[in-house]
C-alpha cells in the first residue's frame, strides 16, 4: 500500500487508540498501547521523556502505530516513519492528545513548555511515511 489517502487520514479521526512499536536497543520491537491524536500527516503521542518509548525513538529515529476498529470487522491499519521527541512548543499537540484521551468537545487549555517539562511530558510524532497492513477498508 504505502500511500496515506484521505479515508486511512479519516479512520485515524475516528479512532483514539493504537499500539506503538519501536526498537529497543537490542534491536527486538516494543509495543505499548497509547493514545494519539493526527496533526496533518503527523501523529503525536503524549508520553514520559523517561519511558522507554521515548528513549527508542531518540536513538532509533523510527516507530510505527497499528491502529484498529474496535468493532467487527476490526478494520486496521499500520502506519510508520522517522519519528522524534519533541520538547518545545508542546502545549497545543498535548492538549489535542488529551481532547482524545477524555473525549472533550474541544482539547483543553494548552499548558506552557515549563509546566510540561515539570513532569517530564514529551511529544513523539511520528511523521507517517509508510501505511501497510490494511485491512477491512475501503480504500484508493
Amino acid at each position: 500500500m504505502g500511500e496515506l489517502t484521505p479515508e486511512l487520514r479519516g479512520f485515524l479521526d475516528t479512532v483514539q487508540v493504537g499500539v506503538l512499536a519501536t526498537s529497543a536497543q537490542d534491536g527486538r520491537p516494543r509495543q505499548s498501547v497509547v493514545y494519539f491524536a493526527r496533526d496533518g500527516d503527523d501523529l503525536l503521542i503524549s508520553t514520559l521523556g523517561a519511558r522507554r518509548k521515548a528513549k527508542d525513538v531518540e536513538r532509533s529515529g523510527w516507530a510505527s502505530l497499528c491502529v484498529m476498529a474496535l468493532e467487527p470487522p476490526y478494520a486496521s491499519a499500520t502506519y510508520s516513519g522517522s519519528a522524534e521527541i519533541l520538547t518545545s512548543d508542546i502545549g497545543v499537540p498535548t492538549a489535542a492528545v488529551v481532547q482524545r484521551v477524555t473525549g472533550l468537545p474541544e482539547p483543553p487549555e494548552p499548558q506552557t513548555d515549563e509546566a510540561l517539562a515539570a513532569v517530564d511530558r514529551v511529544v513523539l510524532r511520528i511523521a507517517i511515511e509508510r501505511v501497510t497492513a490494511v485491512t477491512h477498508m475501503e480504500t484508493r
